[in-house]
């Protein structure tokens, strides 16, 4: 799980910019939209807007641009409807790449894909090429200190996540990254949610079953690559297979 846990601590660190910049509420805005079209505005019947609207919550999102958001899914406002689509490959130092998108615009997305792709010496494959490397996981990230500002027992957050339903456990610089199974992911989320703990995300995670490890050029060309990406608004996640020593990324931050 490395490779997964590596990236989201530099998300982490890096979100709070990426909050001023509008970029984590211009992705929040279209997985709700399309959550809400594909399945209905209750959340109590569609987990996936009840995953969208608690990650909506975590970053502040105003109460209006919510209700606009499941609105325009739902129909009940004009909208633009968004395609779900996703791209794999190869990026520096063999990585395999996936890029999951949301678009009004197919051709326009796939083009800006192959291109950074190319600009930063990967390859674009075909589907299918790398997905089979990953699992899919449910995936929580809960803040290390409480609301008190105390540091939370690693024990503690342990056994509540196993008692809730998790499968694992990972602890991280700031976080602590709770795996679910897929189907246990709102369950989990809703329990660890009730006791108090701070969840900053919650979402399906693809997880690599083998890392591959990067030194210091390959880190550098690969967090450049991951961060061109996430800076296209039609792309909502990217996931990949890296591994980075703590002491690279040390001197990479």
């Amino acid at each position: 799980m490395s490779g997964h846990n590596k990236w989201s601590t530099i998300k982490h660190k890096k979100g709070k910019e990426d909050a001023k910049r509008g970029k984590i509420f211009t992705k929040l805005i279209r997985e709700l939209t399309t959550a809400a079209r594909e399945g209905g505005g209750d959340p109590d019947g569609n987990p996936r807007l009840r995953t969208a609207l608690a990650t909506a919550k975590q970053a502040n999102m105003p109460a209006d641009n919510i209700t606009r958001a499941i609105k325009k899914g739902t129909g009940e406002i004009e909208g633009v409807s968004y395609v779900e689509s996703s791209y794999e490959g190869y990026g520096p130092g063999g990585t395999a790449v996936i890029v999951d998108t949301l678009t009004d615009n197919k051709n326009r997305t796939v083009a800006e894909v192959r291109h950074l792709f190319a600009k930063h010496g990967g390859n674009l494959g075909e589907t299918n090429c790398v997905s089979w490397m990953f699992d899919k996981k449910g995936f929580i990230e809960i803040e290390a200190k409480n609301a008190a500002g105390e540091a939370i027992d690693e024990d503690e957050i342990m056994m509540a996540a196993l008692e809730a339903g998790a499968e694992d456990v990972k602890t991280e610089e700031e976080t602590f990254q709770v795996y679910t199974d897929l189907p246990d992911l709102e369950t989990v989320r809703s329990t660890l949610d009730a006791a108090g703990y701070t969840i900053t995300e919650a979402t399906l995670a693809k997880v690599p079953q083998n890392t591959v490890d990067l030194d210091r050029k390959q880190a550098e060309q690969i967090l450049r690559f991951i961060d061109a990406l996430e800076d296209s608004d039609d792309v909502q996640t990217v996931w990949s297979n890296f591994d980075i020593d703590d002491s690279i990324l040390e001197q990479l931050s």
